[in-house]
């Protein structure tokens, strides 16, 4: 008796100074992630609590990739039951009979296969990481603990319960075919060393249980705990409207986030909840073309400098036991050209990246966000495609960040790309880009062989208006399908109508680029043009338009509009049967998704629908389509910037295209149809592939101007 209240008392001890551990390095990363600033939290709970039954219990993000999905499911899955096994087994230890569950060796049984299949998870875990190497998993020391972890806690397990049965003499049992096994092989020693081994097994499995447990909240692993909240908390808005600065807030010191702290405290959560999974890195535009941005490095040093920055103003430490790891900051590293090749791999990223993040004796107070953490060269390849975020498991948003340290460069440091800064001046000076005259945004409609396009002055009463967009009305490749599209609506007989030289730029370009100031002068002029006219339905074939009008303007009071895609609407006038495509055309044809257009509002069968309805088309999927397309490297202000480091982005996601041997590449956004056409020019296969968009496609079916479609 008096050994097992020993017992007892060892374990109240050693538990409750390991739940002490894990409670002070939890508390202590509750305190930096309080040093960021406040939002307010949208309530909804009931979309809330879907997405988190969804993407927690289903796994539904996870399983995006099959295989490592599984493997997750079942170690996840096993962990939530192994706790009532852990929970038996220390009751054991303590000198009860175990659980009082209905059915025990049923029970019994159920752990022990649930043991089984979290081995031959995480022995798949370890061949992909070692086996396959797969690039966008790290591999070393620190992504290898866990593994000994979960092996070491599940092997103490079966000993235990193995020697449990030889301490109570148990014969061989299915119901533990396991620990049966195990049983048997300490047949031969006697009741004082089968009682001496049962304890230290299940002391081994306690102390392992405690340690996991304090280890978790140092390590990527953290995730366990915040990945949930994260995702219960995350932003419910439109993924596709950023967070508004409040321009005119005179306490402001600064705008978009210059220093750690500016994030605020739901973007810290992010940085806590990621997995270093690299799923996010492994869709990445810019990581897959030799640029410098991981998505995945972004997080990690983000979390590592908000760890370290935190401790040195909370003067707590992020670490238990206590330890000096170094401060991190960004090196200057020498790139062998050889290695930056011109494939399509994140290899080269993922080196440069671990290269780049090491410790160094700077003090972490002095340590500029931008500069020593992030490098403008990270910060300006984002094509805020939001690839990075469909696929990261534990609800990461990447793109906010980026938009938020490319706002502080503009507005506060006037740092910007020379090309980026040309363009956004030709915006705000004359409306474009390209600075052509703001009075020329009209001229497009004397190219169209007298098929009539009505403004607003002239057709009062129009039904739909058309924001052609700056694309649309300057660029010579976009105006054709600006003509398609139009010669479409007259034979639709959809009134609708423009506005001219009264349109400017929708705002898009300068506020992924971080000019916030810009894109709130045009969108707040250009809701006024809108109430003048009191327009109630908006068409656009620009996907970067229709999601600023759609998800961004309402915020500034556009309310009340519907806007539409020009491909939802075509796509309802076939199926109302007021276009018709009786042509036969005899194309392969594949589809690429544009970001704006799919991911970030989710639009992806009605442009594939309208090519469905054409006779004589073959549809062809590329490998990466729908919601995990590849950009084509125009979003996010890459329009207007010159690519400097590895491939280009229109140029891989070209190849793509052609590696399903069309005769067109269709699209329905002038961005993507831009670098398309420029991808099949610098591949030289323009002669017998071409680059259309649906729009273009429709208009030959139902005219029929020629069986074969021309440029």
């Amino acid at each position: 008796m008096a050994w097992q209240w020993l017992q007892f008392l060892a374990f109240l001890l050693v538990s409750g100074y390991g739940l002490y551990l894990f409670g002070k390095v939890v508390y202590h990363r509750y305190l930096y992630m309080k040093l960021g600033k406040q939002v307010e939290i949208e309530r909804k709970l009931d979309e809330r609590f879907r997405t988190f039954v969804s993407q927690v219990f289903g796994q539904t993000k996870l399983l995006k990739d099959k295989k490592s999905g599984v493997m997750h499911v079942i170690i996840f899955y096993g962990f939530i039951i192994l706790q009532f096994g852990a929970l038996d087994i220390i009751v054991k230890g303590l000198g009860a009979d175990g659980l009082p569950v209905p059915g025990y060796h049923v029970f019994n049984l159920f752990q022990e296969v649930t043991v089984f299949l979290i081995f031959l998870a995480v022995g798949y875990a370890a061949y992909r990481r070692y086996g396959e190497k797969l690039s966008r998993l790290k591999r070393g020391k620190k992504p290898s603990i866990v593994i000994y972890f979960i092996f070491s806690l599940m092997l103490s397990v079966l000993l235990t319960l193995g020697l449990e049965r030889v301490v109570h003499d148990l014969a061989f049992s299915w119901y533990a075919p396991i620990s049966s096994v195990i049983a048997t092989a300490f047949t031969s020693v006697n009741e004082i060393t089968a009682h001496i081994l049962f304890y230290t097994f299940w002391w081994a499995h306690l102390l392992i249980l405690l340690a996991f447990l304090v280890y978790v909240p140092q390590s990527k692993h953290f995730h366990l705990m915040v990945a949930p909240i994260n995702i219960f908390l995350r932003r419910t808005k439109p993924v596709g409207q950023l967070r508004s600065l409040d321009l005119e807030d005179e306490h402001a010191e600064s705008f978009g986030v210059g220093k750690i702290e500016d994030f605020s405290q739901q973007q810290m959560l992010d940085f806590y909840s990621c997995v270093e999974c690299g799923r996010c890195t492994d869709v990445c535009p810019a990581s897959n073309t030799g640029k410098v941005l991981s998505p995945m490095h972004l997080i990690v040093k983000l979390r590592d400098h908000l760890t370290e920055k935190g401790a040195a103003i909370t003067s707590k430490s992020p670490w238990v036991p206590q330890s000096n790891y170094g401060i991190h900051s960004v090196l200057d590293v020498d790139r062998e050209q050889g290695e930056w090749g011109q494939g399509t791999t994140i290899q080269p990223t993922m080196t440069l990246q671990q290269q780049m993040w090491s410790t160094s004796d700077k003090n972490v107070e002095e340590l500029n966000l931008v500069g020593d953490v992030m490098t403008e060269e990270e910060i300006w390849a984002c094509t805020t495609c939001r690839n990075c975020e469909d696929q990261c498991p534990v609800g990461n948003e990447h793109v906010d960040k980026i938009v938020d340290l490319r706002r502080h460069l503009l507005l506060m440091e006037g740092s910007v790309p020379h090309e980026g800064q040309r363009a956004m001046q030709n915006i705000e000076r004359q409306g474009n880009p390209w600075g052509i005259n703001r009075r020329d945004r009209a001229k497009w409609v004397e190219d169209i062989d007298g098929i009539p396009v009505p403004t607003v002055k002239e057709n009062l009463d129009f039904d739909i208006l058309y924001f052609v967009g700056s694309m649309g009305s300057y660029d010579n490749r976009s105006r054709k399908v600006s003509r398609a599209f139009v010669r479409l609506l007259n034979e639709a007989g959809v009134n609708f109508a423009i506005l001219g030289n009264e349109e400017k730029n929708s705002g898009d370009t300068p506020r992924r680029m971080g000019n916030e100031l810009l894109f709130q002068e045009l969108c707040m002029e250009n809701i006024a043009t809108l109430q003048k006219y009191s327009v109630k339905k908006i068409v656009t074939a620009c996907p970067h338009t229709f999601n600023t009008l759609k998800n961004e303007y309402p915020e500034f009071g556009l309310d009340g509009v519907e806007v539409l895609h020009h491909t939802e609407l075509l796509n309802q006038l076939v199926k109302d049967g007021r276009l018709t495509p009786t042509y036969e055309l005899n194309e392969r044809i594949t589809y690429h998704d544009s970001c704006y257009l799919g991911r970030y509002n989710n639009v992806y069968e009605q442009p594939r629908d309208i090519l469905r309805s054409i006779k004589g088309v073959e549809l062809l999927e590329m490998e990466r389509n729908r919601e995990n397309g590849m950009c084509c490297g125009a979003g996010g202000g890459m329009m207007w910037m010159e690519e400097t480091a590895g491939k280009r982005v229109n140029l891989a996601r070209t190849e793509q295209a052609l590696d399903v041997n069309p005769t067109v590449i269709s699209s329905a956004c002038p961005y993507c149809l831009t670098m398309l056409d420029d991808g099949t020019k610098a591949i030289e296969v323009e002669e017998r592939v071409q680059a259309k968009d649906i729009a273009e496609i429709l208009e030959q079916a139902i005219f029929g101007e020629s069986s074969k479609l021309t440029g």
